[in-house]
């Protein structure tokens, strides 16, 4: 038996995103560029993820902590290096449109693959090295301070648990991390379409600008 349509209806609820945030929610629903399956953005550049349903409903957002360095792409091979063999100009969190998948770490801890062959998750924050500080820069009020994983996207413990495992952890999703040093164009050329910059001011939208 075919499943019911989808309703889809891009909804921020009372969050302020983003024009690029917005562009890319309302390009994914819009032409359905998800499927039927939930979804992610990651916002470099301000350091935080916004969560989807499938149909286009923010379930929540966060600050996270990103790979170190600025960039936009991985260093080929980058995901066969041992830890000690990657240098600090080669951490980084790649961007583009991924179908993430859950599994578990080399240490056994549940993570949402991002880009399995970079070896790059979404994951509950591990405060194991106190020098990192990866707490503490999660709580600022500034993205300034949250380049500091090695390329992987790091959420908050209790984000984690009540939004990106139910959500995005049951099965496969899709992830779009959006640029921080190349145009939007060059990853996510449809959502620059005029259609999508009066996104938020559409009927039945309660996303604010």
């Amino acid at each position: 038996m075919p499943e019911p349509p989808l309703q889809r209806a891009l909804d921020f609820g009372t969050t302020r995103a983003p024009d690029d945030v917005r562009r890319v929610a309302a390009w994914a629903v819009d032409d359905a560029d998800n499927g039927r399956l939930p979804f992610a953005i990651v916002d470099k550049r301000r350091a935080q993820v916004y969560v989807f349903e499938a149909s286009g409903r923010l379930v929540g957002t966060s600050p996270v902590l990103l790979g170190y360095a600025a960039g936009d792409d991985s260093v080929a091979g980058i995901g066969s290096k041992a830890i000690e063999d990657i240098k600090p100009q080669e951490r980084t969190t790649p961007a583009g449109r991924f179908v993430s998948t859950p599994g578990r770490n080399s240490l056994g801890h549940e993570v949402v693959w991002v880009d399995y062959d970079a070896a790059v998750s979404m994951h509950r924050v591990r405060a194991t090295n106190p020098k990192e500080r990866r707490l503490e820069r999660l709580a600022t009020p500034t993205p300034a301070d949250n380049r500091i994983s090695w390329g992987c996207i790091n959420v908050p413990v209790a984000f984690f648990d009540e939004v990106v495992w139910p959500q995005i952890g049951r099965g496969r999703a899709v992830v779009y991390v959006l640029p921080e040093q190349r145009p939007l164009t060059a990853f996510f050329p449809r959502a620059a379409a005029p259609a999508f910059a009066l996104a938020n001011a559409r009927p039945g939208n309660s996303a604010k600008p």
